[in-house]
């Protein structure tokens, strides 16, 4: 039996992950414990923790607890993450910070706290949902770009430093899923529906990622066509910045 923390629990594309997880110890994180237990009432080997994954004390004092209490863990998902989509000009320093500390430093000592846990043992897993946006820039979505393109920069050379140590480290980087995430990202709906030709299905998503558990999978780009438009984003960067601009200006 597997044991996977999980951060963002209560998110859409987790709640399609834990179904298919009904072998493996959960270790879910997030904000509503409460809802959480609600949500996956039906699982078992389970574990909730409400801890605040921007507080570095925090985490380390959980993780020397946990270490104590559940053992190791064998599969990292960090999910945790959200986007506010609107022109550079209207962000507020506060905003940008928030957005920085949720998507890519919680993310950062998530992976030190049990990445160095994981090459002492020379096994396991991380696997960051990042996101297309890591890939690929677009208008509105600076601040969230920023986030995933130093997500994604900094998974990549993770990669590097703990693959002689029998760890893995996956990138999912997906396009707009139909999930709750958009309810802050895209309060009027607008950008979701002008999306609709590119919107992924949760379900999907969570096959993905959970088929590729215990692989040694270096990433998951969703849909194909902006997998295909991230190879032009780095052959053609011009056409690639027409396409963004027009084509995928969505926002």
């Amino acid at each position: 039996m597997r044991t996977i923390l999980i951060t963002g629990a209560s998110g859409g594309l987790v709640q399609e992950m834990v179904p298919l997880l009904k072998d493996d110890f959960l270790i879910l994180l997030g904000r509503d414990v409460a809802k959480i237990e609600q949500l996956y009432a039906y699982h078992e080997k389970k574990a909730v923790f409400d801890v605040d994954i921007r507080d570095e004390i925090a985490l380390t004092a959980f993780f020397d607890e946990l270490d104590s209490q559940l053992g190791q863990i064998d599969i990292l998902v960090n999910n945790a993450g959200y986007a506010i989509y609107d022109d550079f000009e209207n962000f507020s320093s506060q905003q940008v910070q928030a957005m920085f500390d949720i998507n890519t430093f919680a993310l950062m000592t998530m992976c030190r706290l049990v990445g160095k846990r994981m090459k002492a043992r020379r096994s396991g897993q991380i696997i960051n949902i990042i996101s297309m946006s890591g890939l690929i820039a677009s208008s509105k979505s600076s601040v969230y770009s920023a986030t995933k393109f130093a997500a994604m920069g900094f998974s990549n050379t993770i990669r590097l430093e703990l693959a002689q140590y029998g760890v893995t480290v996956t990138t999912v980087n997906p396009g707009p899923i139909a999930t709750s995430f958009f309810d802050q990202a895209d309060p009027d709906g607008s950008y979701q529906e002008s999306v609709k030709a590119f919107l992924l299905q949760p379900d999907y998503v969570a096959k993905k990622i959970v088929s590729a558990m215990g692989t040694k999978k270096r990433d998951i780009n969703l849909p194909w066509s902006l997998a295909v438009a991230h190879k032009l984003y780095t052959l053609f960067p011009r056409i690639a910045d027409y396409l963004a601009s027009t084509v995928f200006n969505l926002k």
